[in-house]
């Protein structure tokens, strides 16, 4: 397993961790343009968040077959920083040649197509169409190179639930929260009542599990604004304050002590796209209890999934797009999903035998190929998510984190979230 994966306290984007490896401009399996090289000697640096699984070593492979170029890795705490960077700079200069771009934001990236460069046309159709769809702009011009997909199991403590008294083998814990929203509490429930403690990481990520089942949230195709009238937004806002807050150790996710928890026990559960796994792993690398059952509250889900960009005033455009090419090739989103979990967006990919047959030491040898190919099957909704959906969301978990920490109750907190979409 990657031990090297997002570790906590890691800094925002003014203190980004940069990690410098030569590597070269056009390499096979990429897809770019090999006649495209330019002369000399060049500096490409590429801007991620969290773990992408890109490692000195996957990166090395493209050193040793392009000597004249130098990738810098710099990578941002969490999305939300890579957001602010993004369009901070976006058509101005400064931004990396190479940008990772997170879904819950790229609706909003997708406004400025015209300041991102064209994907080579030979890289074009091999990931999942919706992906890719999601990336080409109403000019037919692929801006976007995907990276993963968000495919979400249950990741949890077993030798924890054992502890309780529940059920700790991934078929018993599948069996356990096969159900609802309303069943995957009442067994947090069940887990607070026998141990004293919380069994959910966050009441945030049950919001965004809740929310991420949704055909449509705060607007929608149409540009009508339902943030404030839908009604399955204020019952999942309802749900989580009144059943996920008394159930969760923090009321969102990223911070120092959510990470230092995933080692010493505070809760037992976490709501577990594949990227995931390597936050963990990362960051309770001793730890033998975590496992990942094959099951997800009301169905299927998917959170996040990214794109790799490439600003089209960058001074190496041509070398940036075989890059990024490269990194989102099928081969190398294998070796991403071994190294952090980021599962696959590639077609190919999906369909390998390799996929279907891997394993992860780190959570019990659990089958997670198969695991995460089925919480793929499962997922019947891709939430429609408009430029101003970042912000909504944002808001909405801000009104969660003001009940969770006593600065306002669910009723004022709603209302001072509905006081500030309406300023929007």
């Amino acid at each position: 397993m990657n031990t090297r994966a997002f570790r906590k306290g890691a800094a925002a984007v003014a203190a980004l961790s940069a990690t410098a490896i030569v590597v070269a401009g056009c390499s096979g399996g990429g897809g770019g343009d090999a006649t495209a090289e330019p002369d000399g000697d060049i500096t490409l640096t590429v801007a991620t968040f969290n773990d992408f699984g890109y490692t000195d070593e996957l990166l090395q492979q493209y050193m040793d077959e392009n000597p004249n170029v130098t990738v810098v890795h710099n990578r941002a705490a969490e999305s939300g920083d890579a957001r602010a960077n993004f369009f901070q700079k976006l058509g101005k200069g400064g931004l990396a040649d190479v940008e990772a771009v997170e879904i819950d934001w790229f609706a909003e990236a997708m406004q400025y197509s015209d300041l991102l460069a064209e994907a080579p046309d030979d890289v074009k159709g091999r990931w999942l169409d919706w992906k890719e769809a999601a990336a080409t702009d109403a000019d037919g011009r692929l801006v976007g190179f995907g990276t993963d997909i968000g495919p979400q199991g249950v990741c949890y403590r077993a030798d924890l639930f054992e502890a309780a008294g529940m059920p700790s083998d991934r078929e018993g814990v599948a069996e356990l929260f096969d159900g609802d929203w309303e069943n995957f509490l009442d067994v947090a429930d069940q887990y607070r009542e026998a141990t004293g403690k919380p069994m959910i990481d966050s009441a945030n990520s049950v919001l965004q599990g809740i929310v991420n089942q949704m055909e449509y949230t705060y607007t929608e195709p149409d540009g009508a604004d339902i943030a404030t009238t839908n009604p399955e937004i204020a019952d999942a806002y309802n749900l989580v304050v009144e059943r996920a807050i008394p159930n969760s150790a923090y009321p969102g996710q990223w911070s120092d002590d959510w990470f230092a928890s995933m080692a010493n026990g505070e809760f037992a559960t976490m709501l577990c796209p594949g990227w995931m796994l390597g936050v963990i792993s990362g960051n309770a690398p001793e730890v033998t209890g975590w496992d990942i059952a094959d099951v997800f509250p009301n169905g299927g889900g998917n959170w996040g999934g990214s794109y790799l960009t490439v600003p089209a005033d960058g001074a190496n455009v041509e070398a940036a797009l075989d890059l990024a090419s490269w990194l989102t090739a099928p081969e190398q989103q294998m070796q991403a999903f071994a190294n952090a979990g980021t599962f696959p967006s590639q077609v190919e990919a999906l369909e390998s035998s390799e996929l279907a047959a891997s394993t992860n030491e780190y959570f019990n040898d659990a089958p997670v190929g198969e695991i995460l190919a089925d919480r793929a099957e499962a997922v019947t909704v891709a939430p429609y998510k408009d430029a101003d959906y970042f912000k909504y969301h944002d808001a909405l978990q801000n009104a969660v984190n003001r009940v969770f920490d006593g600065i306002e109750d669910q009723t004022t907190s709603w209302n001072t979230w509905v006081a500030e979409v309406e300023a929007f």
